[in-house]
Protein backbone atom coordinates (compact mmCIF):
# COMPACT_ATOMS: atom_id res chain seq x y z
CA UNK A 1 0.00 0.00 0.00
CA UNK A 2 1.47 3.32 -1.11
CA UNK A 3 1.42 6.07 1.54
CA UNK A 4 1.63 9.51 -0.05
CA UNK A 5 2.37 12.88 1.55
CA UNK A 6 2.25 14.82 -1.73
CA UNK A 7 -1.53 14.99 -2.17
CA UNK A 8 -2.82 17.89 -4.25
CA UNK A 9 -5.85 19.78 -2.99
CA UNK A 10 -7.69 19.01 -6.24
CA UNK A 11 -7.05 15.27 -5.82
CA UNK A 12 -8.53 15.24 -2.34
CA UNK A 13 -11.55 17.26 -3.45
CA UNK A 14 -12.16 14.80 -6.30
CA UNK A 15 -12.17 11.94 -3.79
CA UNK A 16 -14.34 13.83 -1.29
CA UNK A 17 -16.90 14.67 -4.01
CA UNK A 18 -17.37 11.10 -5.26
CA UNK A 19 -20.92 9.71 -5.12
CA UNK A 20 -21.28 8.64 -1.49
CA UNK A 21 -21.66 4.90 -2.11
CA UNK A 22 -18.66 4.91 -4.47
CA UNK A 23 -16.62 6.81 -1.88
CA UNK A 24 -17.50 4.41 0.95
CA UNK A 25 -16.82 1.42 -1.31
CA UNK A 26 -13.36 2.72 -2.24
CA UNK A 27 -12.54 3.55 1.39
CA UNK A 28 -13.65 0.06 2.45
CA UNK A 29 -11.39 -1.44 -0.23
CA UNK A 30 -8.42 0.56 1.03
CA UNK A 31 -9.25 -0.29 4.64
CA UNK A 32 -9.35 -4.01 3.87
CA UNK A 33 -5.79 -3.82 2.60
CA UNK A 34 -4.78 -3.08 6.19
CA UNK A 35 -4.07 -6.01 8.45
CA UNK A 36 -6.90 -6.81 10.86
CA UNK A 37 -9.35 -4.27 9.41
CA UNK A 38 -12.06 -5.63 11.74
CA UNK A 39 -10.16 -4.48 14.82
CA UNK A 40 -11.19 -1.30 16.60
CA UNK A 41 -9.13 0.42 19.26
CA UNK A 42 -11.07 1.45 22.37
CA UNK A 43 -9.83 4.58 24.10
CA UNK A 44 -11.14 6.18 27.26
CA UNK A 45 -10.91 9.96 27.60
CA UNK A 46 -10.68 11.42 31.11
CA UNK A 47 -10.96 15.12 31.91
CA UNK A 48 -8.23 15.44 34.53
CA UNK A 49 -8.75 19.21 34.87
CA UNK A 50 -12.13 20.64 33.85
CA UNK A 51 -13.24 24.14 32.91
CA UNK A 52 -11.81 27.59 33.53
CA UNK A 53 -9.83 27.70 30.28
CA UNK A 54 -8.90 31.19 29.07
CA UNK A 55 -9.08 30.23 25.37
CA UNK A 56 -12.07 31.26 23.24
CA UNK A 57 -12.62 28.08 21.16
CA UNK A 58 -16.18 28.68 19.95
CA UNK A 59 -17.22 25.04 20.33
CA UNK A 60 -15.88 24.44 23.84
CA UNK A 61 -18.03 24.59 27.00
CA UNK A 62 -14.85 24.66 29.13
CA UNK A 63 -13.93 28.21 28.08
CA UNK A 64 -14.20 30.48 31.13
CA UNK A 65 -15.74 33.31 29.11
CA UNK A 66 -18.84 31.29 28.12
CA UNK A 67 -21.81 30.73 30.42
CA UNK A 68 -22.30 26.96 30.37
CA UNK A 69 -23.26 24.49 33.08
CA UNK A 70 -19.78 22.98 33.23
CA UNK A 71 -18.44 22.82 36.78
CA UNK A 72 -14.80 23.79 37.20
CA UNK A 73 -12.69 21.05 38.78
CA UNK A 74 -9.00 21.31 39.69
CA UNK A 75 -6.41 18.81 38.57
CA UNK A 76 -7.23 15.26 39.66
CA UNK A 77 -5.10 13.36 42.10
CA UNK A 78 -2.85 10.59 40.82
CA UNK A 79 -4.88 8.02 42.77
CA UNK A 80 -8.14 9.15 41.16
CA UNK A 81 -6.63 8.84 37.70
CA UNK A 82 -5.41 5.33 38.54
CA UNK A 83 -8.98 4.45 39.59
CA UNK A 84 -10.28 5.70 36.25
CA UNK A 85 -7.58 3.72 34.44
CA UNK A 86 -8.59 0.56 36.32
CA UNK A 87 -12.22 1.10 35.29
CA UNK A 88 -11.16 1.67 31.67
CA UNK A 89 -9.18 -1.58 31.59
CA UNK A 90 -12.13 -3.50 33.09
CA UNK A 91 -14.31 -2.18 30.28
CA UNK A 92 -11.94 -3.15 27.47
CA UNK A 93 -10.07 0.09 26.84
CA UNK A 94 -6.44 -0.14 25.76
CA UNK A 95 -5.64 3.58 25.68
CA UNK A 96 -6.28 6.25 28.31
CA UNK A 97 -6.28 9.83 27.10
CA UNK A 98 -5.93 12.48 29.81
CA UNK A 99 -7.23 15.92 28.90
CA UNK A 100 -6.69 19.18 30.79
CA UNK A 101 -8.47 22.45 29.96
CA UNK A 102 -5.34 24.54 29.61
CA UNK A 103 -4.05 26.93 26.97
CA UNK A 104 -0.55 25.50 27.36
CA UNK A 105 1.55 23.30 29.59
CA UNK A 106 3.47 25.15 32.29
CA UNK A 107 6.54 23.88 34.11
CA UNK A 108 5.06 23.71 37.58
CA UNK A 109 3.78 21.29 40.21
CA UNK A 110 0.69 20.48 38.12
CA UNK A 111 2.88 19.28 35.25
CA UNK A 112 4.96 17.28 37.72
CA UNK A 113 1.76 15.58 38.89
CA UNK A 114 0.77 14.79 35.31
CA UNK A 115 4.17 13.22 34.70
CA UNK A 116 3.50 11.01 37.72
CA UNK A 117 0.05 10.13 36.35
CA UNK A 118 1.58 9.20 33.00
CA UNK A 119 4.16 6.94 34.65
CA UNK A 120 1.60 5.18 36.82
CA UNK A 121 -0.91 4.57 34.01
CA UNK A 122 1.84 3.41 31.67
CA UNK A 123 2.86 0.84 34.29
CA UNK A 124 -0.71 -0.49 34.19
CA UNK A 125 -0.23 -1.54 30.56
CA UNK A 126 -2.34 1.14 28.90
CA UNK A 127 -1.24 3.35 26.04
CA UNK A 128 -1.11 6.82 27.60
CA UNK A 129 -2.26 9.79 25.53
CA UNK A 130 -2.30 13.37 26.78
CA UNK A 131 -4.05 16.47 25.46
CA UNK A 132 -2.92 19.46 27.51
CA UNK A 133 -2.76 22.32 25.01
CA UNK A 134 0.39 23.80 23.57
CA UNK A 135 3.73 22.45 24.75
CA UNK A 136 7.41 22.91 24.06
CA UNK A 137 9.81 20.27 22.78
CA UNK A 138 11.36 20.00 26.25
CA UNK A 139 7.94 19.34 27.79
CA UNK A 140 7.16 16.76 25.12
CA UNK A 141 10.47 15.09 25.95
CA UNK A 142 9.52 14.94 29.64
CA UNK A 143 6.17 13.34 28.78
CA UNK A 144 7.95 10.79 26.61
CA UNK A 145 10.44 9.99 29.37
CA UNK A 146 7.57 9.52 31.85
CA UNK A 147 5.98 6.90 29.60
CA UNK A 148 3.56 8.93 27.48
CA UNK A 149 2.80 7.14 24.22
CA UNK A 150 0.76 9.71 22.26
CA UNK A 151 -0.17 13.38 22.29
CA UNK A 152 -3.41 14.80 20.88
CA UNK A 153 -3.51 18.30 19.45
CA UNK A 154 -6.20 18.85 16.80
CA UNK A 155 -5.99 21.48 14.08
CA UNK A 156 -9.84 21.68 14.25
CA UNK A 157 -10.48 23.14 10.77
CA UNK A 158 -8.76 24.69 7.77
CA UNK A 159 -6.15 27.38 8.29
CA UNK A 160 -8.45 29.82 6.43
CA UNK A 161 -11.41 29.14 8.74
CA UNK A 162 -9.41 28.85 11.95
CA UNK A 163 -9.70 32.51 12.92
CA UNK A 164 -13.50 32.26 12.81
CA UNK A 165 -13.39 29.61 15.54
CA UNK A 166 -10.43 30.59 17.74
CA UNK A 167 -8.67 33.94 18.17
CA UNK A 168 -6.58 33.33 21.29
CA UNK A 169 -3.98 31.24 19.46
CA UNK A 170 -3.07 30.74 15.82
CA UNK A 171 -3.11 27.83 13.42
CA UNK A 172 0.67 28.11 13.32
CA UNK A 173 0.76 27.63 17.12
CA UNK A 174 -0.99 24.31 16.59
CA UNK A 175 1.51 23.22 13.95
CA UNK A 176 4.44 24.20 16.18
CA UNK A 177 3.15 21.99 19.00
CA UNK A 178 2.66 19.09 16.58
CA UNK A 179 6.23 19.53 15.36
CA UNK A 180 7.46 19.42 18.97
CA UNK A 181 5.46 16.25 19.60
CA UNK A 182 6.82 14.55 16.49
CA UNK A 183 10.39 15.64 17.28
CA UNK A 184 10.08 14.04 20.73
CA UNK A 185 9.04 10.79 18.99
CA UNK A 186 5.60 10.71 20.56
CA UNK A 187 2.74 9.23 18.54
CA UNK A 188 0.83 12.13 16.95
CA UNK A 189 -2.96 12.25 17.31
CA UNK A 190 -4.38 15.09 15.21
CA UNK A 191 -7.69 15.63 13.45
CA UNK A 192 -10.55 18.09 13.40
CA UNK A 193 -14.19 18.91 13.95
CA UNK A 194 -17.08 18.82 11.48
CA UNK A 195 -20.03 21.17 11.99
CA UNK A 196 -18.32 24.41 12.98
CA UNK A 197 -19.99 26.29 10.14
CA UNK A 198 -17.19 25.45 7.74
CA UNK A 199 -17.59 24.79 4.01
CA UNK A 200 -16.80 21.57 2.18
CA UNK A 201 -13.69 23.33 0.88
CA UNK A 202 -12.60 23.97 4.49
CA UNK A 203 -13.00 20.27 5.24
CA UNK A 204 -10.95 19.29 2.20
CA UNK A 205 -8.25 21.83 3.13
CA UNK A 206 -8.08 20.46 6.67
CA UNK A 207 -7.59 16.93 5.32
CA UNK A 208 -4.99 18.30 2.90
CA UNK A 209 -3.01 19.80 5.81
CA UNK A 210 -3.06 16.48 7.66
CA UNK A 211 -2.19 14.32 4.66
CA UNK A 212 0.71 16.49 3.49
CA UNK A 213 2.54 16.56 6.81
CA UNK A 214 6.04 15.07 6.55
CA UNK A 215 4.59 12.01 8.29
CA UNK A 216 0.85 11.39 8.54
CA UNK A 217 -0.62 11.64 12.05
CA UNK A 218 -0.68 8.18 13.63
CA UNK A 219 -4.27 8.87 14.70
CA UNK A 220 -6.82 11.14 13.00
CA UNK A 221 -9.90 11.93 15.14
CA UNK A 222 -12.96 13.01 13.17
CA UNK A 223 -15.30 14.81 15.57
CA UNK A 224 -18.87 15.91 14.98
CA UNK A 225 -19.71 19.12 16.81
CA UNK A 226 -21.87 18.60 19.89
CA UNK A 227 -23.49 22.05 20.28
CA UNK A 228 -23.52 23.18 23.90
CA UNK A 229 -25.82 25.88 25.24
CA UNK A 230 -23.87 28.98 26.20
CA UNK A 231 -21.19 28.61 23.51
CA UNK A 232 -21.16 30.67 20.29
CA UNK A 233 -21.99 27.54 18.26
CA UNK A 234 -24.93 26.45 20.41
CA UNK A 235 -27.40 26.82 17.51
CA UNK A 236 -25.37 24.98 14.89
CA UNK A 237 -27.21 22.14 13.21
CA UNK A 238 -26.42 18.50 13.95
CA UNK A 239 -23.88 17.01 11.58
CA UNK A 240 -25.52 14.54 9.19
CA UNK A 241 -24.18 11.02 8.81
CA UNK A 242 -23.30 11.58 5.13
CA UNK A 243 -20.96 14.42 6.18
CA UNK A 244 -19.18 12.19 8.69
CA UNK A 245 -18.92 9.39 6.14
CA UNK A 246 -17.30 11.70 3.59
CA UNK A 247 -14.71 12.85 6.11
CA UNK A 248 -13.92 9.37 7.44
CA UNK A 249 -13.80 7.75 4.00
CA UNK A 250 -11.63 10.46 2.50
CA UNK A 251 -9.27 10.35 5.48
CA UNK A 252 -8.98 6.57 5.13
CA UNK A 253 -8.12 6.77 1.43
CA UNK A 254 -5.50 9.52 1.66
CA UNK A 255 -4.01 8.37 5.01
CA UNK A 256 -4.35 4.59 4.66
CA UNK A 257 -2.13 3.57 7.58
CA UNK A 258 -3.45 6.07 10.17
CA UNK A 259 -5.96 5.17 12.86
CA UNK A 260 -9.14 7.05 11.98
CA UNK A 261 -11.04 7.82 15.14
CA UNK A 262 -14.83 8.07 15.20
CA UNK A 263 -14.88 10.60 18.02
CA UNK A 264 -17.30 13.24 19.38
CA UNK A 265 -20.91 13.08 18.24
CA UNK A 266 -21.14 9.28 18.27
CA UNK A 267 -23.79 9.38 21.00
CA UNK A 268 -26.28 10.67 18.41
CA UNK A 269 -25.57 7.88 15.91
CA UNK A 270 -27.47 4.62 15.55
CA UNK A 271 -25.59 1.32 15.35
CA UNK A 272 -26.34 1.25 11.61
CA UNK A 273 -24.78 4.70 11.14
CA UNK A 274 -21.72 3.72 13.14
CA UNK A 275 -21.45 0.51 11.11
CA UNK A 276 -21.20 2.61 7.95
CA UNK A 277 -18.41 4.63 9.57
CA UNK A 278 -16.49 1.44 10.41
CA UNK A 279 -17.02 0.19 6.87
CA UNK A 280 -15.69 3.52 5.56
CA UNK A 281 -12.46 3.10 7.51
CA UNK A 282 -12.95 4.18 11.13
CA UNK A 283 -11.01 1.83 13.39
CA UNK A 284 -10.96 3.58 16.74
CA UNK A 285 -13.55 4.96 19.15
CA UNK A 286 -13.65 6.76 22.45
CA UNK A 287 -15.77 4.80 24.89
CA UNK A 288 -17.25 5.77 28.24
CA UNK A 289 -20.19 7.89 29.33
CA UNK A 290 -18.38 11.21 28.85
CA UNK A 291 -16.06 12.52 26.16
CA UNK A 292 -14.43 15.17 28.34
CA UNK A 293 -17.70 17.02 29.05
CA UNK A 294 -20.12 15.83 26.34
CA UNK A 295 -22.31 12.68 26.33
CA UNK A 296 -20.93 9.46 24.83
CA UNK A 297 -22.23 5.86 24.61
CA UNK A 298 -21.36 3.75 27.64
CA UNK A 299 -19.10 0.70 27.49
CA UNK A 300 -21.93 -1.87 27.64
CA UNK A 301 -23.67 -0.35 24.61
CA UNK A 302 -20.41 -0.36 22.70
CA UNK A 303 -19.68 -3.99 23.55
CA UNK A 304 -23.14 -4.94 22.36
CA UNK A 305 -22.48 -3.07 19.10
CA UNK A 306 -19.12 -4.83 18.67
CA UNK A 307 -20.86 -8.18 19.09
CA UNK A 308 -23.54 -7.32 16.53
CA UNK A 309 -21.00 -6.07 13.97
CA UNK A 310 -18.40 -8.76 14.61
CA UNK A 311 -15.71 -6.26 15.60
CA UNK A 312 -12.78 -7.11 17.85
CA UNK A 313 -10.74 -4.87 20.15
CA UNK A 314 -7.19 -3.92 19.23
CA UNK A 315 -4.56 -4.78 21.80
CA UNK A 316 -2.37 -1.97 23.21
CA UNK A 317 0.93 -1.10 21.52
CA UNK A 318 0.15 -3.24 18.47
CA UNK A 319 2.84 -2.78 15.81
CA UNK A 320 5.15 -0.91 18.20
CA UNK A 321 8.69 -2.26 18.42
CA UNK A 322 9.17 -1.08 22.00
CA UNK A 323 6.57 0.02 24.50
CA UNK A 324 7.28 3.05 26.74
CA UNK A 325 7.91 0.68 29.67
CA UNK A 326 10.48 -1.28 27.67
CA UNK A 327 12.19 1.94 26.59
CA UNK A 328 12.40 3.09 30.21
CA UNK A 329 13.81 -0.26 31.40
Amino acid sequence: MVVRTDWKLEEIKEIYDLPLLDLVFEAARVHRENESYGEVQISNLVSIKTGGCKEDCAYCPQAARYHTDIEVHPLMTVEKVKERATEAIANGATRLCMGAAWREVRDNSDFDRILEMVSEVNDMGLEVCCTLGMLTYEQAEKLKEAGCFAYNHNIDTSSENYGNIITTRTFEDRIETLNNVRKAKLSVCCGGIVGLGETDDDRVKMLHTLSTMETHPDSVPINALVPVEGTPLENNARVNIDEMLRMIATARIIMPKSMVRLSAGRNQMSIAEQALCFMAGANSIFAGEKLLTTPNPDFDCDMQMFKILGLTTRRPFKGVEQTPSEIQA
